[in-house]
């Protein structure tokens, strides 16, 4: 008996956990990307210009925080869908997640302007895209912990 309610106070620490874990993750993020952009434009000097559709954008702060809390979130979601769906999510997340940041560097590569804008907006894809990928990977329930609690519920 002991070992039992032993697993199921685990089970419920590994549950509360991993909900307060992967919001800490969307708080670093944001907080590592702003951090990134005090350090870039206001310390280094250098002008975070892109062209979007034909329309010139300076990205000041608000708009790296913003960026870096929604795509945390959205990586959060799609980690969670896929916990729900297969048991390899924390394998099938990662190869997503990797792919997906991979993929967003043509955004910064193809619409900065300048070579000092490119490199710059191109890091903070990389920065976030590292974070949220150490950070929520780090939290995905192993397919034991999955079936304890699916078990559990039913």
């Amino acid at each position: 008996m002991k070992t039992l309610s032993s697993s199921a106070s685990v089970s419920q620490r590994v549950t509360r956990r991993k909900d307060r874990s992967r919001l800490l993750v969307v708080g670093a993020t944001t907080i590592a990307a702003a951090s990134w952009w005090a350090v870039l434009v206001p310390v280094a000097g250098l002008t975070l210009d892109a062209r979007q559709g034909g329309v010139l954008q300076h990205v000041g702060a608000p708009a790296i925080v913003v960026s870096a809390a929604v795509m945390t979130f959205a990586g959060w979601a799609l980690l969670a869908i896929l916990e729900r769906r297969t048991p390899a999510a924390r394998k099938v997340w990662t190869t997503v997640a990797i792919v997906a940041c991979v993929l967003s560097l043509g955004s910064p590569l193809v619409g900065g302007i300048g070579i000092g804008a490119k490199l710059g907006l191109a890091s903070f894809h990389l920065l976030v895209g590292a974070v949220v990928i150490a950070g929520l990977r780090r939290t995905a329930l192993s397919t034991a912990e999955r079936c304890y609690e699916g078990n559990r519920a039913a």
